[in-house]
């Protein structure tokens, strides 16, 4: 009998250890991530930017899918947000600024000074919903990412 005990145990402490790696909501914030990504965003994710640190914090900030249909969350625009003197580095972020920006009229491109690439996602009412750091992303990952995540309505395809 004292075999099922041993077993429970086991059981119980497993979920408890990987509840470990989740990060707090602050430290989330810090690393771009707003805690509101779903698990399933960060495995797409890992199939464009292969950094493999960066998905790993992505899992440690995401929320577990409750079904398919929730990986298929939309928003109604976005916010670019990138420090102007910083663009020098990130020539591919400077490259969808000048060259794809115009097929996206929902997102809006705002410079705030010492900030890292990122994408402020927006919801029907232009409040902030969540935040991905896009300091490695390549111009065709931001196209498609935003081709996904934007509502047809506010992208011109």
């Amino acid at each position: 009998m004292g075999m099922p005990l041993i077993y429970a145990i086991v059981l119980v402490a497993i979920p408890l250890a990987s509840r470990a790696d989740q990060l707090s909501p602050k430290e989330c914030e810090n690393l771009g991530f707003t805690g509101l990504a779903l698990c399933s965003d960060c495995n797409t994710f890992s199939e464009y930017v292969k950094d493999e640190e960066l998905v790993a914090d992505c899992l440690k900030c995401c929320t577990e899918d409750s079904d398919d249909s929730m990986s298929k969350i939309t928003y109604s625009g976005a916010i670019l947000e990138v420090c102007m003197r910083k663009l020098v580095f990130y020539p591919e972020i400077v490259g969808f600024i000048e060259e794809e920006k115009e097929k996206f009229p929902s997102v809006k491109v705002q410079y705030a000074f010492n900030s890292p690439p990122k994408l402020i996602m927006l919801d029907d009412d232009g409040q902030y919903k969540e935040t991905i750091r896009v300091d490695n992303w390549k111009r065709e990952h931001i196209l498609q990412f935003l081709r996904e995540k934007l509502n047809p309505a506010s992208a011109a395809i």
